[in-house]
């Protein structure tokens, strides 16, 4: 496979009330082009660090120590277009006075050069693509009128609408409900797959990131302490923190995590 991203010694430290706060710490490792790859861990452990890092989001006022390279892209990509990014709540990452239709269309209209016309069939398309029922009327709707569910496949549908050819998903089901998130996920799973795009899954779920990911990356205190096959982290991790990551699951232990892995491959 081809490498996509190359991360190397990547350190973030943020400024804070005169201090510095270490987010990443050293973070060595590849994303390769086409696959789906979870980076889970707790609350602080810097995986939402580094997926501003690597869409580079980051505040101005942060350090950033390391090397970012793009040997798959050629080069450095533009948030946006190359790089699509779903934030944990769509009800913060949507504007709230601007109809869905025109957020989406607004993506196609700076990235890729498109006539208002040709922008809003795009949009209405991309609705149908992450299957919000009477795309013509959620064109139409602004962001309070629809669902969080909705609201979210609205937010995938923006974040796509460029053809990005890394997408990244930060606690993008958090703030959902069970169902809704395993529509959510299957539903990002699917849109990767037919647009060939690499994923970047961020969540605090180990189960979530088995149904989805071919690989995991477990992160704690601002570090990689863990990183192989979907498989082989559920099946035999060699951390006791992932051990951990899995026994917090009640009622699910790494038996049919494992299967739901080799399951969905």
């Amino acid at each position: 496979m081809t490498v996509l991203a190359s991360i190397r010694d990547l350190t973030v430290t943020y400024r804070r009330d005169g201090s510095e706060v270490a987010a990443l710490k050293d973070v060595s490792f590849d994303i390769m082009a086409g696959e789906r790859l979870a980076i889970i861990g707790e609350s602080g452990s810097g995986k939402s660090t580094l997926a501003l890092a690597i869409a580079g989001l980051l505040p101005a006022s942060s350090l950033v120590g390391g090397r970012l390279e793009w040997p798959g892209h050629g080069q450095p990509p533009l948030g946006g277009r190359d790089i699509g990014f779903v934030f944990q709540d769509p009800s913060a990452s949507l504007d709230p006075v601007m109809t869905v239709g025109k957020q989406i269309a607004e993506v196609a209209r700076t990235h890729l050069g498109l006539a208002w016309p040709q922008a809003y069939a795009k949009a209405r398309t991309l609705l149908q693509r992450v299957h919000l029922p009477d795309p013509d009327s959620a064109l139409r709707a602004f962001p309070h009128q629809l669902s969080g569910g909705q609201k979210q496949r609205v937010a995938i549908a923006a974040a796509i609408a460029a053809g990005p050819k890394l997408l990244i998903a930060d606690e993008a089901t958090s703030a959902l409900d069970t169902i809704v998130q395993a529509e959510i996920v299957a539903l990002i799973r699917r849109l990767a797959a037919e647009d060939g795009m690499t994923l970047l899954f961020i969540s605090h779920d180990i189960a979530l990131a088995a149904e989805l990911a071919e690989r995991i990356a477990v992160f704690r205190h601002g570090q990689l302490v863990e990183l192989g096959a979907t498989a082989r982290i559920v099946g035999a991790p060699t951390q006791t923190y992932t051990r951990a990551l899995l026994d917090a699951h009640i009622g699910l232990d790494a038996e049919p995590l494992l299967n739901r892995s080799e399951l969905h491959g």
